[in-house]
């Protein structure tokens, strides 16, 4: 129909708060016409009441038409369209525009505006909408009819309520995606679960979130204001957690009528609702919740409004056209839209400029633009792709046949069909394939668009389905649903256990028991103390003929049954599979103290008995692994020097640097050095050593006694390295203490360091020495390379000289001692000097040995 006033026909604006009956009114009033349009603000709605008009007339003369959809039957008579997607050049007898106030939104108002002032039905207009907007109304439209029409039921503000607390059918409103997510995870830990219902969810997605409200699989629902338009539930509480959001430009207070629309979801029909605050929010304002109650608003002041009379003649003649300003008084030129911000960037650049050189190009530029970005980034990879699409409809690449390739098209869908990932991914791919569902529904731009229609359908509703699934699984657990329900209704909670410690409540897993704990399944009910309590009497009751059983076995069980291990990077004993305490420094290095993991499963003096059983086995292990040393310890036919260096090397778990005990060893004759040989105790040029205490299972566990004594676990050495990368975070006297000696980035062993110090001794014999396939040798035994080698050689005494060629030799410092005279490295110490030390590793030699 042509774009001017219609002064001649009836013209009725139907205002009044949220569940008045507008939409219902409309739809009654179009079929009561023999064609019509009604325009909606969401495809959602669109979709609710075209679903509705076929039940009464019928699939030939009902059409559905929104960006993404086209249902439109030959003979249609009655459409249900998003407000954009009317069909104005249809003439109808009745058409009605749907939430009219919309005019005063930042984003789509001009569009509304555009309806207000052009779109006419032959016999009756009709806008449905809030009273705010009456005014304007009456200013644009000076014939306009007005009804008004009271809420059904009453709308009262009952405060703040905590999350935990809310009644069943209650809404918790948000204003961003992280703050929803927030609150359905509480909910569901608390409640069960809940819906959750965002403006970036497909309409499937959200058809199936509110459809498991409205059936009662969950009694919460938390939403954007998305569910302000239009959306009917059985709500009886809406919550707010927030009254700010980010309207597209900016974050901003919401105002008392915009509050209004989403706090009106509360109460249906005849009955009445209430609203109120949750979370963060202290207060709201007084005159605030007056004016929701009494449903009071400041009027509108203006309408958003766009020059819909387009110059296509030239690009900057359509920019002018679009920034013209409104001409009648309570407009107000609307700020660059979507489709305006994207023009804006595509008519920078050249090639298109070269492209968009008459109406006909220009106009299908403004087409391409209207493509929406349903992941609302209004990124450069959208305009890029914009661009492509504008290129190839030009007839500009490969086909030159101005419709998009099939096979680029096939590309571009194929990889978003793909129902794998989390509730993110599958949102950015819905967004996604919904941008190509409204390419599909521009016939004249696809060669087979019938088939790109049903395929971009398919995928959106395949991932809508994966969506929803996910939502459910990460915001839906039956379980505590179940549990919480059972708690109102019994005193007793009936729990059961099986084999495999797996605890049931009312058939459903509540956790299971791991070695003498109970561990719940991720379940964390924030109820009252008295059921809590309940749930915890019903779980000890089950378990404690479990964990008797359990106890018994463990006591019985020999030593092969134990190990040691980590969680968390702390240090614990396992039995069987299950964590049954851990270890914490004791009076001395080889003393750890063992604390049992347990709870109230365990009485006292059964907790004694599993600290007992775990402590005589860690004690036979320590035995095992330092049989030489302890051996050597409790020997009592020793000289003075011989049983002071093996103290030594006992504070030192069975490595000691040899100038650490050097008046020791020079004191030894050389039958207090035989003596020290059935204890396979080394004496080198650098290092005091017990060969089998350097064995991998003998160096875990140093390396654990280490950490245990210093509060810092660290990961054990790969087993069978010679040589391991120093990390600067941990002091020196850790790779000592597993015997490791520190070359500046390079721990070696110190059996391997006693290798390469004989080598080069023997190699230094006639004097300086060449670096040549000895370095292959050096490097192989150390495991290291040239530069590393040269280093070393130089911390163990060895003096580097450039001979002929410039090739380096190295000779024997002979000045410096036998033993160990390493430079000092800049490694940082970990530990503070400052903090006050612990005590010695072994108080006496009396003290190690009984405790072992």
């Amino acid at each position: 129909m042509s774009k001017k006033l219609f002064d001649n026909q009836r013209i009725v604006a139907v205002l009044g708060p949220t569940n008045t009956g507008k939409t219902h009114l409309a739809m009654k009033r179009m079929l009561n016409h023999k064609s019509g349009i009604i325009g909606f603000p969401l495809r959602l709605l669109a979709r609710e009441n075209y679903d509705r008009a076929l039940t009464i007339k019928g699939q030939g003369q009902v059409a559905l038409i929104t960006g993404e959809e086209k249902i439109v039957p030959p003979y249609a008579k009655y459409f249900l369209c998003t407000i954009e997607s009317m069909p104005l050049d249809r003439n109808v007898a009745f058409i009605g525009i749907d939430e009219i106030q919309m005019c005063a939104d930042p984003d789509r108002g001009h569009i509304f505006t555009d309806r207000l002032l052009f779109a006419r039905g032959k016999l009756e207009t009709m806008f449905m909408g809030a009273s705010t907007i009456r005014p304007l109304l009456r200013k644009l439209i000076p014939k306009i009819q007005f009804e008004t029409r009271p809420r059904l039921s009453s709308l009262k503000y009952i405060g703040k309520c905590k999350v935990a607390s809310l009644k069943p059918r209650s809404a918790v409103v948000a204003f961003n995606v992280g703050e929803v997510y927030s609150f359905a995870e509480q909910i569901r830990r608390q409640r069960g679960g809940s819906a959750v219902v965002l403006g970036a969810l497909s309409p499937r997605t959200r058809n199936a979130q509110i459809e498991m409200y409205q059936n009662g699989e969950v009694d919460y629902l938390v939403a954007t204001d998305a569910i302000g338009m239009g959306l009917n539930m059985d709500v009886d509480h809406v919550a707010f957690a927030s009254t700010r959001k980010f309207d597209g430009r900016k974050r901003r207070d919401l105002l008392p009528a915009e509050l209004a629309q989403t706090a009106g979801r509360a109460g249906r029909y005849k009955n009445d609702g209430t609203f109120g605050i949750t979370g963060n929010i202290r207060t709201l304002e007084k005159d605030a919740i007056e004016q929701i109650e009494s449903h009071s608003f400041e009027a509108l002041k203006f309408l958003f409004w766009r020059n819909s009379r387009l110059d296509f003649s030239t690009l900057k003649r359509l920019q002018q056209s679009l920034a013209q300003p409104p001409i009648i008084s309570g407009l107000l030129r609307a700020r660059e839209a979507d489709d305006e911000l994207v023009f804006k960037r595509l008519s920078e650049m050249k090639e298109i400029i070269q492209l968009a050189n008459n109406p006909y190009s220009i106009e299908l530029l403004w087409k391409v633009c209207h493509i929406p970005d349903f992941s609302q980034t209004l990124s450069d990879a959208h305009a890029g792709l914009l661009s492509v699409i504008y290129h190839y409809l030009m007839g500009e690449n490969k086909n030159g046949t101005g419709h998009l390739p099939t096979d680029w098209l096939a590309s571009q869908v194929s990889r978003l069909d793909n129902t794998q990932g989390d509730i993110e991914t599958l949102s950015g791919r819905i967004a996604s394939i919904r941008t190509w569902t409204y390419i599909a529904f521009q016939s004249n731009w696809l060669e087979d668009y019938k088939h790109w229609q049903g395929t971009t359908r398919v995928i959106e509703d395949k991932l809508s389905d994966a969506l929803h699934q996910r939502l459910t699984q990460r915001f839906v657990d039956k379980r505590t649903a179940v549990i919480v329900n059972h708690i109102k209704k019994t005193e007793k909670i009936p729990a059961f256990v099986n084999s495999n410690g797996k605890v049931t409540i009312e058939g459903y897993k509540f956790g299971v028991i791991s070695g003498f704990r109970f561990q719940p399944d991720n379940i964390n009910l924030i109820v009252d103390n008295t059921a809590m309590k309940k749930i915890t009497n019903a779980a000890i009751r089950a378990l404690k003929g479990e964990v008797t059983t359990r106890l018994k076995k463990l006591v019985s069980d020999d030593d092969s049954q134990f190990k040691l291990g980590k969680k968390n990077k702390l240090p614990i004993i396992v039995w069987r599979g299950h964590l049954v305490a851990n270890l914490e420094a004791g009076s001395t290095l080889l003393k750890p103290v063992v604390v049992p993991l347990t709870d109230d499963l365990l009485e006292i003096s059964e907790r004694k008995i599993l600290c007992h059983r775990c402590q005589s086995w860690l004690n036979n292990t320590l035995k095992e692994i330092f049989a030489p040393l302890l051996a050597a310890l409790s020997s009592p036919n020793l000289s003075g020097p011989s049983r002071g260096l093996i103290f030594q090397l006992g504070e030192n778990l069975g490595c000691l640097q040899r100038h650490q005990a050097t008046s020791l060893i020079n004191s030894m004759s050389k039958s207090d050095r035989k003596s020290l040989k059935p204890f396979g105790i080394r004496i080198g040029r650098h290092w005091v050593f017990i060969p089998t205490l350097l064995k991998s299972r003998a160096i875990a566990m140093r390396g654990l006694l280490w950490g245990i004594w210093n509060d810092t676990i660290v990961a054990d050495p790969k087993p069978g390295l010679v040589s391991i990368p120093i990390d600067s975070d941990l002091p020196q006297d850790f790779y000592r203490s597993i015997g490791y000696d520190c070359f500046q980035k390079l721990a070696i062993r110190c059996d391997i360091v006693e290798r390469l110090a004989s080598i080069a001794w023997k190699l230094s014999s006639k004097g300086a020495f060449k670096l040549d396939k000895n370095a292959s040798q050096l490097m192989s035994l150390a495991g290291c390379g040239v530069k590393d080698i040269e280093k070393i050689l130089q911390m163990l005494g060895y003096v580097r000289k450039l001979g002929e060629n410039n090739f380096q030799y190295f000779e024997r410092n002979r000045n410096s001692r036998t033993s160990s005279n390493y430079v000092k490295s800049d490694l940082k110490q970990k530990k503070d000097e400052n903090k006050i030390k612990k005590q010695s590793p072994f108080a006496s030699l009396e003290g190690l040995l009984e405790d072992l």
